[in-house]
């Protein structure tokens, strides 16, 4: 992680200035310029939308956005690197940066311009706007993961919310000898990966990583191995995962959860809502907790993270304007806005200042001090070129061993290990 952590001492440096709110650049130098905005399709990103009156009558830019599905927008963006010309600023997810670089070219000049305070984004988001160790994006949207928990059957079991993975065991085991769920809700199918996200934090937290500063796997280290053996064990060994866990894919461990299957479920903040909506659950919320992601005993914790950040195309017609926009887009006091009204539904929190915001923990019941936790020690993934198919790879050795197809924890890395140095 040198090369990043390098990185982003450099940015701070450079772009640091304070906790100083976003204003418009004196005398409108970009009155009656157009910004052409293509974002994936998200509630947050229209609600920045429908706040744009204030920033247009402050700068005299007119804001367009086009929105794409999900599904389509990796295309999307690979047509505008290719063919180019049609928009200014574009929203890209953190594994989709790196093959994309010649979509977007470096703002860090024009965002200290506006005040921008690198600091207060986490390093776990703000690395995805990094290349080559120039920023060329801003986070504006991002996730992280938390332990969200039955209270009502941790009360019952006269257990404590679990602080570690090792408290994860005991108290799924407190809670299966005195109730009908099964302990905790785990994925380890394949599907695009899902079954990494606990897997890495538990390879994080023994001490291990994917790569070296070279792009060497060295998950195959003895920190990996017992990383991969304790994930596996919760299933085969410590049996405190649903029978069938083995093909589950995340939807599947949040459906057990809905459905009072089991007490506790390690995932992504954004899925609150689901958990507690009488429609597809019978959680209620006095019965749901949540907590930051366990650690591995001593060791800090931290979070897997999802990242989209807003970056500046290479063929933007008007730069200045483009960055001018992406100031008060990532204006701390813009995203508190939306977090705090009261007609929406938005937890999405890319800002230090405001995940340790008072109102803010008080609206949403301390979820956002837990996720500040976690990101304080969270540096987040280091993407390549190749990820989806590394990410392929990784998958299919935990399911097999999850399985039980595969038996050889070191042999299943292992594999797993040449197969990545031949694409690498």
């Amino acid at each position: 992680m040198k090369r990043f952590t390098s990185a982003i001492a450099i940015s701070a440096a450079l772009f640091s200035t304070g906790a100083q709110a976003w204003e418009a650049t004196e005398g409108k130098p970009y009155d009656g310029e157009t910004v052409h905005v293509l974002a994936v399709k998200s509630s947050q990103f229209e609600a920045h939308e429908a706040r744009l009156d204030a920033f247009e009558a402050a700068t005299g830019i007119d804001v367009v956005y086009d929105y794409v599905p999900f599904p389509n927008m990796k295309e999307a963006l690979t047509t505008e690197m290719v063919a180019g010309g049609d928009y200014d600023v574009v929203s890209i997810m953190d594994q989709w940066v790196p093959s994309l670089s010649l979509l977007v070219q470096p703002i860090g000049d024009e965002i200290a311009a506006q005040g921008t305070n690198l600091d207060d984004f986490p390093p776990a988001h703000l690395r995805h706007g990094m290349l080559n160790g120039e920023l060329v994006g801003l986070p504006v949207r991002g996730h992280v993961q938390l332990l969200f928990y039955r209270q009502d059957l941790l009360d019952q079991a006269g257990v404590d919310a679990p602080n570690t993975w090792e408290d994860v065991v005991s108290v799924a085991k407190a809670i299966q000898e005195t109730s009908d769920a099964a302990g905790i809700a785990l994925p380890y199918g394949k599907l695009n990966g899902q079954n990494l996200m606990v897997w890495i934090n538990l390879l994080w937290g023994h001490g291990g990583d994917l790569f070296d500063e070279d792009g060497t796997p060295i998950f195959t280290s003895e920190a990996g191995i017992t990383a991969t053996e304790q994930y596996i064990s919760m299933l085969r060994g410590e049996q405190i995962a649903p029978a069938g866990s083995a093909t589950f894919v995340e939807q599947d461990a949040v459906n057990s959860f809905k459905q009072g299957n089991s007490a506790m479920l390690p995932v992504w903040w954004w899925v609150r809502s689901q958990l507690t909506d009488p429609e597809q659950s019978r959680i209620t919320p006095d019965q749901l907790g949540f907590t930051s992601m366990p650690s591995v005993g001593g060791a800090a914790k931290t979070t897997f993270t999802n990242t989209w950040v807003f970056s500046v195309t290479e063929g933007a017609d008007n730069k200045g304007a483009a960055a001018e926009y992406l100031g008060w887009l990532t204006d701390p006091a813009l995203e508190r806005d939306v977090l705090l009204d009261e007609n929406l539904d938005e937890v999405v929190s890319v800002h230090f200042s405001n995940l340790r915001d008072d109102e803010v923990n008080a609206r949403w019941g301390g979820m956002h001090s837990a996720a500040a936790d976690a990101l304080a020690n969270a540096e987040g993934m280091e993407f390549g070129d190749n990820w989806p198919r590394v990410s392929e790879i990784l998958e299919t050795a935990i399911s097999s061993l999850a399985s039980g197809e595969e038996t050889d924890t070191a042999a299943a890395l292992n594999h797993a290990a040449e197969e990545i140095k031949r694409i690498r």
